[in-house]
């Protein structure tokens, strides 16, 4: 990750009356393959600042203004995010436009089996992950400002679209599973055309949990927000129950019983009470979609790190996940229309 110019930083942070103290510290935070993002030391304070990387980027990628208006627009609904402090839009401070958020003192957690909790903790860390994202699909886009957020409507005729040719337009060799999908979700799209906000990226490690308690108190990178399909956000987090632990960020095969987590169906039936969206009817077109994005996500990471923009170290190794999740999402395409 490329290092922070402290000195410009802190003259900046001092005219936005953001810091009284010279003696700033900025250290890399882990997590995002996308937007570098670092937490900022200053004086007794914290802050976490994030930027676009440096380097030539694919066109509409690493959005932050995007992520910075969502996250401004959601304070004070039942969504909960970290407070926006200032954006800058000079590129002469950092290199790049970034923006600077509150810091939340809480537990993230990367691995999905949530390793060192009792079974009543998982169980209730993945009940306040429905209500959450039930909550956001709720929140009315017109009234909190974001009626130009996103094109209502016909969303994933628009995704696929968009990530095919991202795919197609990179040099990176295109796994066979990836073009198979490129060309069946299109004749696969079901007619109902619901439109809300989706985080586009929603999971556990996404998510920042109060310290002590079962309870989400943030929810970062909006990068991929936008208005959409409320289903293909749902179907987003349950991959993870399709995805292998060995594999990348699932819990297909564990235990799940034992661990006190739901299982996908009973994680939907949560999510579909509170909501009335039942995905069953096209389940699996749903879940090859976001399969089939996730493949396209990490393909563009091998991509930058083919092209040495890449924002993390493992982005090489992350990029080849991008092969096995398509393949995974052809099994699903596969069961429907078996």
């Amino acid at each position: 990750m490329t290092p922070i110019e402290t000195a410009a930083l802190t003259r900046w942070l001092r005219e936005q009356e953001l810091c009284a103290s010279n003696d700033v510290i900025v250290k890399p935070l882990t997590g995002g393959q996308s937007n570098p993002t670092y937490l900022v030391e200053a004086g007794r304070g914290k802050m976490v600042l994030r930027k676009k990387p440096a380097g030539s980027l694919i066109a509409s990628a690493h959005a932050i203004d995007r992520e910075h208006r969502i996250m401004k627009a959601l304070q004070n609904t039942g969504v909960p995010v970290p407070r926006m402090l200032e954006y800058c839009r000079d590129s002469s401070i950092l290199g790049t436009e970034f923006f600077v958020m509150e810091y939340l003192e809480g537990r993230v957690f990367m691995d999905q089996s949530l390793p060192g909790l009792a079974p009543h903790e998982r169980g209730a860390m993945y009940r306040d992950m429905s209500r959450v994202i039930a909550a956001l699909h709720d929140v009315g886009y017109e009234s909190a400002g974001l009626a130009d957020y996103g094109k209502p409507g016909n969303y994933f005729a628009r995704q696929i679209g968009r990530w095919s040719r991202q795919c197609e337009a990179s040099t990176v060799t295109l796994p066979a599973a990836m073009r198979r999908l490129m060309e069946w979700l299109p004749e696969h799209i079901p007619a109902d055309d619901t439109t809300t906000l989706v985080h586009g990226d929603y999971r556990l490690d996404n998510l920042v949990f109060h310290p002590s308690e079962p309870r989400i108190i943030g929810v970062l990178d909006w990068e991929l927000s936008t208005l959409g399909h409320p289903l293909a956000d749902i179907a987003g987090q349950c991959m993870s129950w399709r995805i292998p632990p060995q594999l990348w960020r699932g819990i297909a095969g564990l235990d799940l019983n034992a661990l006190g987590i739901p299982t996908e169906a009973e994680y939907l039936r949560m999510y579909v009470e509170v909501t009335g969206r039942d995905p069953s009817r096209h389940w699996d077109f749903y879940m090859a979609y976001s399969l089939f994005r996730i493949s396209a996500i990490l393909h563009g990471i091998a991509q930058r790190a083919a092209d040495g923009t890449a924002a993390a170290p493992d982005a090489a190794e992350t990029g080849r996940k991008a092969e096995p999740l398509a393949e995974l999402g052809w099994k699903c395409a596969l069961g429907h229309d078996a």
